[in-house]
This record gives C-alpha cells, sequence and structure tokens, in this order.
C-alpha cells in the first residue's frame, strides 16, 4: 500500500516537471530570439559608438572655438544646392509649427488663429534650432499678430505683410540664440479672423 501512494505521488509531480521544463524552454527560446535580433541589428557593434564619440568630440570642439572667438559665420549652415542645368537653384525645405497661434487683435474683440510653416535654403540645423527655440519663436509670433489691428485686416497685403514681420522676428530670436536665423520664408497653412 505503501508503495502506491508512492507511485500515485510520482504521477502527479510529473505534469508539475513538464509545465516548469516547457516554460524555461520557451524562456531560453524568448531571450536566445531577443539576443539574435540584437545581434543581427549591430546593437554589439564598437563601430558605432565610437565613431559617434569621435562626431561628438569635433562638435564640441567646433563650439568651444566658436566660444572662444572665432568668427560664427564660419560655423554657419550652408545653403543646399539644388541641381538644375541652368540656373543655380536651392533646396527648398519646410516645417511647420505644431500647435495654431491664436491672439487678439489690438482695440478689438476679433481674433486671429493661424498655423505657421517656415521654409530655408539651408540644411536641418535651420529646424533643429527650430524646434529647440520652438517657445521663444511661437512668443514673438504672437507678439506680432497682436500688433495687428481691424484697419489692418482690410489692407490688401495684410498676410504678406504680417508673414514678412514674423519672419523678421522669429531670424532675430535665432540669430539671438543661434548665430544664424535662416528662414526665408514663413506661411500660413491655416488663417482663420473671427
Amino acid at each position: 500500500m505503501a508503495d502506491e501512494e508512492i507511485e500515485v505521488e510520482g504521477k502527479k509531480k510529473s505534469p508539475l516537471i513538464k509545465i516548469i521544463v516547457i516554460a524555461l524552454v520557451a524562456i531560453l527560446v524568448l531571450v536566445g530570439t531577443v539576443v539574435g535580433t540584437l545581434f543581427v541589428t549591430g546593437f554589439f557593434d564598437k563601430k558605432d559608438t565610437i565613431a559617434a564619440e569621435e562626431a561628438l568630440k569635433n562638435l564640441e570642439s567646433g563650439a568651444a572655438n566658436n566660444k572662444a572667438g572665432a568668427n560664427p559665420a564660419d560655423a554657419a549652415p550652408q545653403k543646399v544646392a539644388k541641381e538644375s542645368p541652368e540656373l543655380k537653384r536651392f533646396e527648398n525645405s519646410y516645417m511647420e509649427l505644431e500647435k495654431p497661434l491664436v491672439s487678439n487683435l489690438t482695440n478689438t474683440r476679433k481674433v486671429i488663429q493661424l498655423n505657421l510653416a517656415i521654409m530655408t535654403h539651408y540644411d536641418e540645423r535651420v529646424f533643429k534650432n527650430a524646434k529647440k527655440h520652438e517657445f521663444a519663436l511661437r512668443s514673438v509670433a504672437l507678439d506680432v499678430m497682436r500688433q495687428m489691428t481691424e484697419a489692418d485686416l482690410a489692407k490688401p497685403e495684410f498676410r504678406k505683410d504680417l508673414a514678412a514681420k514674423i519672419r523678421e522676428e522669429m531670424n532675430a530670436v535665432l540669430q539671438k540664440y543661434e548665430d544664424f536665423g535662416g528662414i526665408e520664408e514663413v506661411y500660413f497653412t491655416s488663417f482663420v479672423v473671427q
């Protein structure tokens, strides 16, 4: 009778052991898949980190030279040329500010709401600087918008004048903080006056 109880207990434990073994095998397969994927994608390669560190050192040394009295115009982005057989044209790049700008018009209950996009002929550094200083750019754009009056709305060139003033102020902010503006044009992607 004691032998029968031992056999029954052994049979009860064997499904539990099978489940544990299957779970361990599944975990090992999952870990192997993750490690294999990281290996294939180059996660463990040292070349990428070394190249990134060298590029960072070069950028830092360039920034140190600019602060040490080097000409800031030397570090300014260069215009990106567009291939054209007869004329030299520049590549136009655009970026839209994410949120709309809303402001009251001076001495009226009317509200102006617009979305802005900026255009540049220069490289991505202009957009990186614009994203970095987006709060300051939005602030100066709102300052220009709130100075508009209801009489200004009636002028035929109102939108062009407003875009030009916003562009000037945005370039002034970028010039102040990054020593380079680079915004060529400001466009309205939506424009509502209520």
